[in-house]
């Protein structure tokens, strides 16, 4: 498309993340101090093949951006892998005079994206919203830091209770992929161990760890689990296993699940989706499409979806090195 954009749609897809509001927020508000018009688009690539459109103004994110979950919901869509879908959408957006579409979500949201694009050439730009901070070509992803301080809350309330009654606590975090969760939260709560899908501790490693522990004069401790640690087993397994080899251990297991995606979202988070919005919707205006929105050192970068999708971010290897230390 060479025309002028004047209307831009936004959703939201996949998981909700705190701060997606405040980034729907920041989109319509950005199209509004350009003059141009803004539709929310509910219930993702399902809605936008539906035709389920609202016109949003400034006066319609009113009082959203302290707020967590998505105003648009949220909905996967196999119909939307189809080409014949994907055209059902296309026909609906131009029916409705959208000209190019922001993207709030994770890997699959822009998959999709990049798919729909590839079909139409239709400008798309993404904003990484996810709380598992997985996305290549950005420092930070939204809803990630308030994720991580939900975590870091709950352990330090969990903690309460496995130090009165002398307990061991494994704690489970979300993070099927990857383990920044695990990671940054373990060290912020002071985990005694910390279980990642980067790092194969093993299980007899873990009972080495556990015994210091025990005869340094610890006797509570908390190991926080990602979902997709490499010990291979799930958390409820590991208790079995201490269990088994530390019987002087009192274990208890603690899924925090869902509670990480909700909730308020964190100034930082705020913030984020905030420049991640302004920096979207002005991409698109400049001509930019087919991108991500990222931050990187501090500063707005757009990243193409094709490298967002298939890069593979790393685990800071320093901060490992820092829990293993903390945990002496």
């Amino acid at each position: 498309m060479s025309e002028k954009i004047t209307k831009i749609g936004v959703l939201t897809s996949g998981g909700d993340a705190p701060g997606m509001n405040a980034a729907i927020r920041s989109v319509v508000r950005t199209c509004a101090y350009h003059k141009i018009e803004c539709v929310g688009i509910y219930r993702g690539f399902e809605g936008m093949m539906e035709g389920d459109f609202k016109d949003l103004t400034a006066r319609n994110v009113n009082h959203i951006i302290h707020t967590g979950g998505t105003i648009l919901k949220s909905a996967r869509c196999n119909d939307f892998r189809t080409l014949e879908g994907r055209k059902k959408a296309y026909d609906h957006l131009v029916d409705k005079g959208i000209q190019a579409l922001v993207l709030i979500g994770g890997d699959g949201t822009f998959h999709g994206g990049m798919i729909f694009n590839e079909d139409f050439n239709f400008p798309i730009i993404g904003i990484p919203g996810t709380i598992d901070n997985d996305i290549y070509g950005t420092n930070f992803t939204i809803g990630y830091d308030t994720a991580i301080n939900t975590v870091v809350e709950a352990i330090d309330k969990i903690r309460d209770t496995a130090s009165s009654h002398k307990r061991l606590f494994f704690v489970e975090v979300m993070g099927r992929d990857v383990g920044h969760i695990a990671l940054n939260a373990g060290v912020g709560a002071g985990a005694e161990e910390i279980l990642i899908p980067e790092e194969d501790l093993g299980l007899e490693r873990l009972v080495e760890s556990l015994i210091r522990s025990k005869a340094s004069g610890k006797s509570s401790s908390i190991v926080v689990v990602a979902e997709g640690d490499k010990t291979g087993k799930n958390v409820f397994e590991l208790k079995d296993y201490i269990d088994e080899h530390m019987p002087e251990y009192d274990v208890r297991v603690s899924v925090l699940g869902h509670m990480q995606r909700g909730g308020s979202p964190s100034c930082f988070d705020r913030v984020l989706a905030s420049r991640m919005g302004v920096k979207a919707v002005e991409s698109l205006l400049e001509g930019k499409s087919n991108c991500m929105v990222g931050i990187l050192d501090n500063k707005m970068e757009l990243t193409s979806l094709d490298k967002a999708v298939k890069g593979k971010t790393e685990i800071n290897l320093e901060l490992l090195r820092v829990s293993d230390i903390m945990t002496t």
